[in-house]
């Protein structure tokens, strides 16, 4: 493929956005909705291998079915020249790996909201049944207003259905981002998702990867028994709770770990804005100001405070268990019938009773009478 050329008869391709090992992809119009897209064309020594092709239709249409504000949007998929390609939204801006290239490790509370919004997207994708099974900075497209999407769902499961003599390092993945157990050549889960993205949490906090290597052999020990140095060591004013959460996220057992992305989202979000600065306590004296600067003071106009850059952040609302309401139940109301055989019983021992009374008060004046 080459720039200027119609795809299929509907997509001209403009520039070439990136290059790799497995594909390339270019910017192009969709001439038919007139629209900007990005297109990802499969390497023909892959999109030529017959079990990656079914493995990739599969993907392409589970990945396309997604619908989320932190996922990239697939368009459509098809084969052109004998080769597979993929037609998503453009993204204008900057690959996450990129942005931490440029600027190096993120104060937290500015790294915190980009990764809340990856564990949304994922998050999203895990509850619609899909394992993204490659999570790495790489595959996380970040906007010019900070908005983070997550792109190549699928792309690593389909690889998978390649032999293994066929693969290379290249190809086959990220092992700087592999859980221990797809290290250990285990099937990926959610967890391992999550696990992913403990090592891109990592990253933007440190500007480094928890464990580095010349061989994808030797990370993948190091993923599956070594310990990561802990982040205090490289931010030492790092929250010890925020620390801890890293560590937890990064446990060799993925029962030790958060059990879905939106789980570890939801325990982010009180670190999702940065700490505002301390107060400076007002002087007991006032300022000396001079003649010259009070008049520069009045003649320019004020300074406006720099704003600063706003980030897009998924709400995560707290998950509350509502009490099931008890039933209501209805009083009965129940008239005994009058057992009438009682009552006159009663009756009569009640005039017995009466009689008596005078008697016994004739027997007494008898024996006692007035004197």
């Amino acid at each position: 493929m080459t720039e200027g050329a119609l795809l299929n008869d509907r997509y001209q391709l403009q520039e070439v956005l990136g290059s790799g090992g497995m594909a390339n992809v270019y910017r192009a119009r969709d001439v038919v909705l007139d629209r900007p897209v990005a297109i990802k064309v499969l390497r023909k020594e892959y999109s030529a291998n017959e079990n990656f092709q079914k493995q990739f239709w599969l993907e392409a249409r589970a990945a396309a079915n997604l619908s989320h504000p932190n996922i990239v949007t697939v368009h459509d998929f098809g084969s052109a020249d004998d080769l597979l390609y993929i037609v998503m939204e453009h993204i204008p801006g900057k690959d996450l790996k990129q942005i931490i290239r440029d600027r190096g490790r993120f104060p937290f509370g500015q790294g915190i909201p980009l990764l809340i919004q990856a564990c949304a997207g994922v998050g999203y994708a895990h509850r619609a049944g899909l394992v993204h099974c490659d999570i790495k900075p790489h595959n996380m497209l970040v906007s010019k207003d900070m908005r983070l999407k997550v792109t190549d769902f699928g792309i690593a499961r389909a690889l998978a259905t390649i032999k293994p003599g066929e693969r290379n390092d290249v190809v086959w993945g990220s092992p700087l981002y592999f859980a221990p157990e797809q290290a250990a050549g285990e099937a990926p889960t959610p967890a391992s998702d999550v696990y992913s993205l403990g090592v891109v949490l990592y990253e933007i906090l440190t500007g480094t990867t928890p464990f580095t290597a010349s061989t994808a052999d030797e990370l993948a020990r190091l993923h599956i028994s070594a310990r990561p140095l802990p982040i205090s060591e490289y931010v030492p004013d790092i929250p010890p709770t925020l620390e801890e959460i890293v560590m937890k996220v990064l446990s060799k057992e993925p029962a030790a770990r958060y059990r879905t992305a939106d789980q570890l989202g939801r325990v982010l979000q009180k670190f999702g804005t940065e700490p505002a600065p301390a107060k400076k306590e007002p002087s007991s004296q006032p300022p000396i100001i001079t003649i010259k600067q009070d008049i520069a003071e009045r003649l320019s106009p004020p300074s406006q405070p720099e704003p600063a850059p706003q980030y897009y952040q998924p709400a995560y609302p707290p998950q509350t268990i509502q009490p099931e309401p008890a039933p209501a139940y209805q009083a009965e109301t129940y008239t005994e019938p009058i057992d009438w055989v009682a009552v006159g019983l009663g009756l009569l021992a009640v005039l017995a009773w009466g009689g008596l009374i005078p008697f016994g008060l004739m027997i007494y004046l008898s024996y006692f009478p007035p004197s």
